[in-house]
């Protein structure tokens, strides 16, 4: 099933506006949610000249923000790009099909709406009581960058955003013994893709703010999100705490996964700690583990780059 809606215009795009006789909170919401997205996406040379990005639109506040932001941002942007929001509908029960195409008509954004029951799949293959992401992520990634294929698309945007990212990291600490976490951009598994993640300087909690703000019409996923168990609704809760206890930790903490210094962690495929000789010169910052006033702990930065402004003007 798809269908396709005419071109987005100006007055249908200018998504991150907010409405009329906006309080002052809610610019300076849209003011941020604009520039970080405009920065990851100068930051990691997310988008060129030409691109056609193809949006996953879920139903959730986070890919809703994303198509919000981006069709907002595509008015000015210091390149041009084409938009088209793609949404898989997976046949939950209850999924209320009529919602999402009727929210992009009214953008005047074009979309591609695929129907493919991989709920009955998922429900089939996983023992009741385990846990069904993982198998649902892969058969979902399949899916969509055939799709991108189908539709042109060179680049593939999804709606992860900072919190995310660390919660990915930590999960992989805690139980997966390795550093890792999701990157703003990288090339999709069957090598033929470039999905990058546009919200990945943004705050879940703005993203939320935001939902409300705009109004979404949110579609819950009744397959997964009644899975409390999940250790990813565990890691979620306890970067909340730290936030709350400690505002500040979670930009420091996704502002390390960009400062990277392999001399002061223990792989060897990274640093070459077997054949490591002395030089004769002296380094101050070799033996330094951490200094509490190290600038490497510095929150992500707030101000435009003048690397590439434009991506983050405000009309």
């Amino acid at each position: 099933m798809s269908a396709v809606s005419p071109p987005a215009t100006k007055a249908t795009t200018e998504a991150g506006a907010v409405n009329a006789k906006p309080g002052l909170a809610a610019a300076k919401l849209a003011k941020r949610l604009h520039r970080q997205v405009g920065q990851a996406i100068a930051d990691y040379a997310m988008i060129e000249a030409g691109d056609k990005v193809m949006v996953c639109v879920s139903g959730g506040k986070d890919s809703f923000a994303l198509l919000d932001i981006l069709l907002s941002l595509q008015t000015r942007a210091p390149v041009p790009f084409e938009i088209v929001a793609v949404n898989l509908d997976q046949k939950q029960p209850g999924f209320p099909a009529e919602v999402l195409p009727a929210y992009l008509r009214s953008r005047g954004v074009p979309f591609h709406v695929e129907t493919r029951d991989t709920y009955s799949v998922v429900k089939r293959l996983v023992p009741e009581g385990k846990t069904m992401c993982s198998l649902c992520s892969r058969l979902r990634r399949g899916i969509l960058y055939r799709l991108a294929g189908e539709l042109g698309a060179t680049k593939i945007a999804l709606g992860h955003h900072r919190d995310d990212m660390l919660q990915t990291f930590f999960l992989n600490l805690f139980f997966g013994s390795r550093l890792k976490a999701m990157p703003p951009k990288l090339v999709s598994d069957d090598g033929r893709n470039i999905v990058i993640r546009p919200l990945a300087y943004v705050a879940e909690t703005d993203l939320e703010r935001w939902a409300k703000l705009r109004a979404f019409p949110i579609i819950p996923c009744t397959l997964c999100g009644s899975q409390d168990h999940l250790q990813r609704v565990q890691m979620k809760q306890m970067l909340r705490d730290w936030e709350r206890d400690h505002p500040g930790r979670l930009d420091n903490m996704f502002t390390a996964l960009g400062n990277v210094v392999p001399s002061h962690l223990a792989d060897r495929k990274l640093y070459p700690f077997t054949t490591l000789k002395t030089s004769g010169v002296g380094d101050r910052d070799g033996d330094k583990a951490f200094d509490r006033d190290d600038t490497s702990c510095a929150p992500v930065p707030s101000e435009p780059t003048s690397a590439s402004p434009r991506w983050l003007e405000r009309d």
